[in-house]
């Protein structure tokens, strides 16, 4: 089959690569029909995440139809439609017991193109499938369910559940990828009374305005003194870190009001400072966490009610062997506008 395969720090290629085997009775081959890229797939191609290694199989977000399961598999079966979650749980280590399936102590977690081959390709082997694999209603369409393999269940989990979006709330989120917009529209379900957007790239606070944010805003200007503004001199209820890099993060601290609650979602490859001299006396609360995705089955009946709505987050669509032109078209949204991508197999539109 073909894949995209990391090659180390900057060096990717689409490539054959030998054919997914079932290789533990709970394994379930899935033919992608549907993929995507995530920001994560960038951070690892600029050697951000060393634990991935030179060879892996790119990829955490896919839809497609089982074509093989193990013999301890008794939740799903060949030619089921599936949603692929971009976290695999065991269910019987002490984590899972809990529901924090992201810290998976018996062999999940985040593993797919993570510590193995990935969803990037157009076959994918998931261990523990009748636990990390879900079932798709027949209204969901492909480029829908995508969504719901990673951004939706983090944004929501790590951003606004964790950050405690409340009604009422002025909830600032600082990126508007991806991620940031689809933390813009779960953080919405909590009727918040403002959101606020900061991103450098205009088209992206023109996306954040078209999909529901009061207000949108550039690094260039005083995002500190316009949220103050706004909040009665408070500052933010809740600050949603969405890029991943120090200065938003260090911003979503200054612009949170005392008492409030600063939730990182991005994924960091540098250290940030934590101001502690400012900090400590403002009794801020400060979350991270790797999504546990405890909410997809949620969100996913929700889609299928038509109660969660994601208009035009899919902004380019490719084939699934145009994988090299898809990335360049993700790693350079001020260019070409983009904010998240698919790829469909052939069987996949």
């Amino acid at each position: 089959m073909k894949a995209l395969v990391y090659n180390g720090p900057g060096q990717r290629s689409w490539r054959e690569v030998p054919d997914p085997v079932i290789q533990d009775p709970e394994d379930a081959i899935v033919r992608v029909d549907a993929v995507t890229i995530c920001g994560t797939d960038l951070h690892i191609l600029k050697g951000d995440v060393p634990s991935v290694e030179p060879g892996r199989i790119l990829g955490h977000e896919a839809v497609g139809t089982i074509t093989a399961v193990g013999d301890g598999v008794r939740g799903v079966a060949v030619g089921d439609r599936v949603l692929i979650s971009c976290i695999t749980a065991c269910g019987r280590c002490e984590y899972c017991r809990q529901g924090h399936y992201g810290q998976c102590l018996g062999g999940g977690g985040w593993i797919l193109g993570h510590l193995i081959d990935g969803t990037q390709a157009e076959q994918v082997r998931v261990p523990f499938a009748d636990r990390s694999v879900y079932k798709l209603p027949d209204n969901v369409s492909n480029e829908e369910a995508v969504l719901l393999a990673d951004i939706l269940p983090t944004s929501y989990e790590v951003g606004v559940l964790n950050g405690t979006v409340s009604p009422g709330d002025t909830v600032v989120i600082v990126g508007a990828g991806p991620i940031g917009l689809a933390a813009l529209a779960t953080s919405k379900l909590f009727t918040p009374s403002r959101v606020v957007v900061v991103d450098a790239a205009d088209s992206r606070r023109k996306a954040a305005l078209e999909r529901g944010a009061d207000l949108a805003l550039g690094p260039d200007e005083d995002v500190e003194a316009k949220v103050r503004e706004l909040t009665g001199g408070l500052g933010a209820d809740v600050a949603i870190e969405a890029v991943g890099v120090p200065e938003t993060f260090e911003l979503c601290t200054r612009v949170v009001r005392p008492g409030g609650t600063v939730a990182n979602v991005g994924v960091h490859g540098a250290p940030a400072t934590l101001h502690l001299e400012d900090l400590w006396i403002k009794n801020v609360t400060i979350v991270t966490g790797l999504v546990d995705t405890y909410s997809t089955p949620r969100l996913l009946s929700m889609l299928a009610a038509g109660r969660l709505q994601l208009p035009g987050l899919i902004t380019h669509r490719f084939g699934l062997d145009e994988m090299q032109d898809a990335y360049d078209v993700f790693a350079d949204p001020a260019t070409t506008g983009a904010l998240k991508v698919a790829l469909f197999g052939d069987q996949g539109f």
